[in-house]
């Protein structure tokens, strides 16, 4: 896939800030449409400027995807804005708390943006990549999601259904054209880490090496696909970081 070529129309879920901007930052020079999607209607409006281009057309939805309302909403963009070669499902949020005294609200409304909203967006634009014969689903994930995560009980479990449901869905598309990814980001500094719900969190305890930055966890993303290697599973480690880093000197040398 040629980082020139804008052939690709993308989706962008949590697209207003952290590794959903990233994607609609690095994704733009791929695409010819793109329809991004967040709940903060200013912070998506500065995304939009920031990609304006002339053969860019832009659908941007400040919306809930935990509501009815605002999964339709998306929904019906897949249909009249479409067809959706690329969907990236990044939008999520984490809790930190002993469950039996969390908010049952708010796990409830987590367990439903990663999960139905995945489930529901992955169903509406599978079968326009299908027609088309091409497609890549990204489903946002996390390194949380491999081990029971104290404190954070639910946030791992819904992370760890992305995994089982990402790998079994590439093998039911592989022979579509159609490729899968599970992005599963480490410690990644965005404002997601820095939300109310995980503000009493110390990170200062986690060292310096461990953290990255939500452009380079997109860039190893893309370069995985770009690798055409088929492992549905994507992990920020050693041997990603010098592919995505290749990937990055190929785009500034306007080789790739």
């Amino acid at each position: 896939m040629s980082a020139q070529s804008r052939t690709e129309i993308a989706l962008i879920t949590g697209a207003s800030a952290g590794i959903g901007r990233a994607f609609a930052q690095q994704l733009a020079p791929r695409c010819k449409g793109m329809i991004l999607i967040g709940r903060d209607a200013d912070k998506l409006a500065s995304v939009v400027a920031e990609l304006e281009h002339a053969d860019l057309s832009i659908t941007s939805l400040a919306l809930d995807l935990t509501s009815t309302e605002g999964l339709t909403r998306v929904m019906e963009a897949i249909r009249q804005k479409g067809p959706v070669t690329m969907l990236v499902n990044n939008a999520g949020f984490a809790t930190h708390g002993r469950f039996a005294e969390s908010d049952m609200d708010m796990e409830m409304a987590m367990v439903n943006l990663h999960c139905n909203a995945t489930l529901a967006l992955c169903r509406a634009a599978l079968p326009y990549m299908k027609d088309e014969g091409r497609g890549v689903v990204i489903n946002v994930s996390s390194v949380g999601s491999f081990f029971p995560v104290k404190y954070s009980a639910v946030y791992g479990a819904s992370k760890t259904f992305l995994n089982m449901f990402s790998q079994a869905l590439q093998q039911e598309v592989q022979a579509d054209g159609i490729r899968v990814q599970c992005l599963c980001p480490s410690y990644t500094r965005s404002d997601f880490s820095s939300r109310e719900p995980l503000a009493a969190l110390d990170q200062s305890k986690v060292a310096d090496e461990l953290w990255w930055n939500a452009e380079d966890i997109v860039a190893v993303s893309l370069a995985q696909l770009d690798a055409e290697e088929h492992a549905v599973m994507c992990l920020p480690d050693d041997h990603n970081r010098v592919l995505a880093q290749r990937g990055i000197s190929a785009q500034a040398a306007g080789l790739a």
